[in-house]
């Protein structure tokens, strides 16, 4: 499954930074199953698939059958829109995630506005408290031992 990853990615023109930000999963993962450290979890099958619509699972899964489903081919596949690639489809590709991503926005809390009272603070002196010894050790193995000094 390893290789029809980086197959995926290689199609897609994704760095593997670029492949798990757009699947919302941590870098390391994708790392990990690129060099082989990890199989691809059911939570990274099911991200791909949800995300990228147009691969077959059955390819995916199994490596049978197509990797496109019936339908889309190598060239129905748009690349990131970049500087350079503006036509009208990667135009339309951008409005929908700027609409996809509207929809996941995070509902703002609710906060209460307190009142709150200026006091001034006189942090307190606790004054039964006294250096007894100091130990200052070296990388050499040896030591000091410092106490106040008696009056």
């Amino acid at each position: 499954m390893k290789d029809r990853i980086k197959l995926i990615m290689e199609k897609e023109n994704l760095t593997p930074a670029k492949f798990a930000d757009k699947l919302q999963i941590n870098r390391a993962i994708i790392s990990h199953i690129l060099n082989g450290r990890n199989n691809p979890s059911l939570d990274v099958v099911t991200k791909i698939l949800s995300e990228m619509d147009y691969i077959n699972s059955e390819w995916l899964i199994n490596g049978t059958g197509n990797m496109y489903k019936e339908g889309y081919g190598g060239n129905s596949v748009f690349p990131e829109p970049d500087l350079f690639n503006q036509d009208a489809t990667n135009r339309t590709r951008a409005v929908e995630a700027i609409e996809k991503s509207k929809e996941k926005s995070f509902k703002q809390p609710d906060y209460n506005a307190q009142l709150t009272e200026n006091k001034m603070i006189i942090p307190s002196k606790n004054n039964d408290r006294k250096i007894t010894q100091i130990i200052i050790y070296y990388d050499d193995n040896t030591f000091e031992i410092f106490g106040p000094h008696l009056k």
